[in-house]
Order: structure tokens, then C-alpha cells, then sequence
């Protein structure tokens, strides 16, 4: 639906002190705030929301009633150059000297940072403007990459983008749980690309961080990377669940935690090993073997609840094998020492309890859950469509 009259003197008025400010970056960094407020409430496709409000926006604003208008009218001309009519947008004389620096910037720096468990990948592009007296300071580019999700769950430009960088690089050199590199340009380009097109598409956008109001700014930083040259990079196939299942059964890990015996329940082990596989495929890359506080506990807190029924035999195998899971994917993984002693810290201390307290409240059971955990408790065979549509008929006025 396209925006009144009266969105465009809204914008307006938000920009009329934009001729104030003492720089490009300045003003630019007002524009995107400005169109992320179109970017948030855009209820579809996001990035067509966006470009189509500044395209109407040129249009309603010829010709511009002050030079804060023209100013504005380059400034969003500059963050989204596709827009209709943006090509067309001239420097006004009546705009302040920083305007003819809008956009006017070069990549300096790729790099990208991220965690030994391969949770979060965050990709970090330094830029410099051609006129640092008009157009500002240095300043960085960071799209955050949640691998969980599969989606940019961050966006943000920050000023002083040397200073930012030397901050991350001495962070990472100093904790062994994250690692740091220098990253090729293309590829980073394509990878923070291919995730913010993911977030666009969300029906709800990640509340923490300065996504909307960011995104415009960083869009238009990122699209002066070359476009990816090097070809994907070939992975080795990883394991097949079976025989992950069956290196498993035969590891010190299933030994030491007593999955070994006898007097293991088979049944109940194969049970809760084919959840932990199950949950690892329904990640973003599929990796059954990538495992983490956090992944684990997406699994025990949430996952587990909503998509599996366990009786009381497999809620009291459930915490053995994730103690054991955890020792033997953290070895198979070769992550360093304090990332297995945080992995098997949290599931003790933090992820068994309350995975046994939601089990005991059946808080976290979906529906469709609940309603198969009580058809076994009433004795009814799930796969016996008869004694289904009977139980049914009885509970129908439930």
C-alpha cells in the first residue's frame, strides 16, 4: 500500500536538522534510522518495502522546499541507489559540502570472527571516505550470522572502525573459545548477503540489536565488495547417523557414563540418540556432529518438548546420553579444553535440571504432544487408528 503524503512530511520533519550535522557519515547514518522505521512495520518482502518508499518519496519531494529536503532526498538517494528515481537525484548547491561525500567510500578491511562451536560467525568490513574532511571518520560494517537460526540475527555500523577492529582482533587472541582471520572479500560479501536476504523474509525480525535502523547503511557498504569470484568451498561429507550411532555405542564416552552394561535399556538408548540426530538435522547445514551449550540447549529445553514423546525409562536415559554425547562430540570436534569443560559444565549444572523440571511440568509440550503422551498414558496405541477415533468420540467434549 503505498505511504500517504503524510509519511513523507514525517520523514521530513525527522530530517529537518539534517544540514546540522557535521558529516556524511552523519547524515547517512539518520537516513538509514529513518528507513528502518519502513523496514520494521514492512509486514513482506522487507527490502521491496524499503526501496519502493524511498522511490515514491523522490517522487513526492520534486522539487525539494528546503535544503533540508534536498539533503535528505540525497542521502536516501545514496543508501538505496536502485530505488526509482535515484539515479536521477543531482548534488544540490543548497546541501552542505559533506553532501558530495555521501557514498562516496572504499572497503579498507574484510575480516570475520566467530566461536570454536560454529554458533555464530560475525563479519566485519572496515571503510574509509575519499574526503575524511567531508565525509567522516573510518567506521565498520558487522553483520552477526546465527548458524542455529540460519539467519543475519544482527546489523550494525559503527563509527571509528580501526578502533572497533583492534578491540575484536585483541579479544579473539585472548579467548580460546573464539578465533579471528582476514576474509576474502567476495565470499564475505556473498555470506552476509545470502543471510540478510534470510532475516528480510522473517515474519518476525530479531528485537535486539540495530538491524532495521542499520540495515540500509550496511546494505549499500556491502554492495561495494566484489561480487564472490572463488567457487564453494567442497566439504567433506560428514558421518552418516548410523555410523555415528555405532562409533558412539563403542566410545570410552558411552563407557564412562554407563551405556555400556548389560543393564542398559537398548531400546530407550537407540531412542535418545535418534533425537539428538533428529535435532541436529533440522539445523541450519545439517551437521550432526556440531554441538554446543547453546545447541544443546535448544535441544533439551525446547526442541525435545515440543517434537518427542518420552516416557519416564527415556526421560531418565535423556540426561545420560547428552552428558555422554556432549564428551564424545566435543572430542570428535577437537574443540579446546575450556570449551569442553564449559559444554559439560552447562549441561550438568544449567540444562539437566531444567530439563528434568519442564519434563515434570510438561510446560513446553506442543499439542500434538501432549495429546499422543496422553493417549499412551491412558493405554491407547497411537498407531491404531480405531482406538484413536474412540478415544476421540469419548473426549470430544473435551
Amino acid at each position: 500500500m503505498p505511504a500517504s503524503r503524510t509519511a513523507y512530511e514525517a520523514v521530513l520533519h525527522a530530517a529537518r536538522d539534517v544540514i546540522k550535522l557535521d558529516s556524511a557519515l552523519d547524515a547517512e547514518m539518520l537516513g538509514t534510522a529513518l528507513l528502518g522505521s519502513v523496514y520494521a512495520v514492512a509486514d513482506e518482502d522487507r527490502e521491496l518495502a524499503v526501496r519502493e518508499f524511498v522511490g515514491r518519496f523522490l517522487t513526492a519531494t520534486v522539487p525539494p522546499s528546503t535544503p533540508a529536503a534536498a539533503t535528505i532526498r540525497e542521502v536516501f538517494a545514496a543508501l538505496v541507489p536502485d530505488a526509482e528515481g535515484a539515479t536521477t537525484v543531482g548534488h544540490d548547491t543548497a546541501t552542505p559540502h559533506w553532501a558530495a561525500q555521501l557514498g562516496r567510500v572504499r572497503p579498507t578491511g574484510c575480516y570475520a570472527y566467530g566461536d570454536v562451536y560454529g554458533d555464530q560467525t560475525s563479519y566485519l568490513v572496515t571503510f574509509g571516505y575519499e574526503d575524511t574532511t567531508g565525509g567522516g571518520p573510518d567506521h565498520a560494517v558487522v553483520v552477526l550470522v546465527d548458524h542455529n537460526v540460519g539467519c543475519a540475527k544482527d546489523v550494525f555500523v559503527a563509527a571509528r572502525g580501526e578502533s572497533l577492529l583492534e578491540q575484536v582482533r585483541s579479544h579473539c587472541a585472548l579467548d580460546e573459545l573464539t578465533w579471528f582471520r582476514t576474509e576474502d572479500p567476495g565470499r564475505l560479501r556473498d555470506e552476509a548477503d545470502r543471510h540478510i536476504r534470510i532475516t528480510d523474509e522473517l515474519t518476525d525480525l530479531p528485537t535486539d540489536g540495530s538491524l532495521a535502523t542499520d540495515r540500509a547503511l550496511a546494505v549499500s557498504r556491502l554492495a561495494l565488495l566484489p561480487a564472490v569470484t572463488m567457487p564453494p568451498l567442497t566439504e567433506p561429507a560428514g558421518p552418516k547417523a548410523a555410523d555415528l550411532v555405532r562409533d558412539f555405542r563403542s566410545s570410552e564416552e558411552a563407557a564412562r557414563f554407563g551405556l555400556t552394561g548389560r543393564d542398559t535399556d537398548q531400546a530407550s538408548l537407540d531412542f535418545c540418540l535418534s533425537l539428538i540426530l533428529d535435532h541436529a538435522a533440522t539445523l541450519p547445514g545439517a551437521d550432526l556432529l556440531r554441538w554446543s551449550p547453546t545447541v544443546a540447549g535448544l535441544f533439551l529445553l525446547d526442541w525435545v518438548h515440543r517434537r518427542a514423546v518420552l516416557d519416564m525409562d527415556d526421560a531418565a536415559m535423556l540426561p545420560r546420553v547428552v552428558r555422554a554425547w556432549s564428551a564424545y562430540a566435543t572430542r570428535r570436534l577437537r574443540l579446546p579444553a575450556a570449551a569442553v569443560t564449559e559444554t559439560m559444565t552447562t549441561v550438568e549444572e544449567e540444562l539437566v535440571p531444567e530439563f528434568a523440571r519442564l519434563f515434570t511440568t510438561g510446560e513446553r509440550r506442543s499439542p500434538a504432544t501432549a495429546a499422543v503422551a496422553q493417549l499412551l498414558s491412558e493405554g491407547v496405541d497411537p498407531s491404531d487408528t480405531e482406538a484413536i477415533d474412540a478415544w476421540l468420540d469419548a473426549h470430544r467434549d473435551e
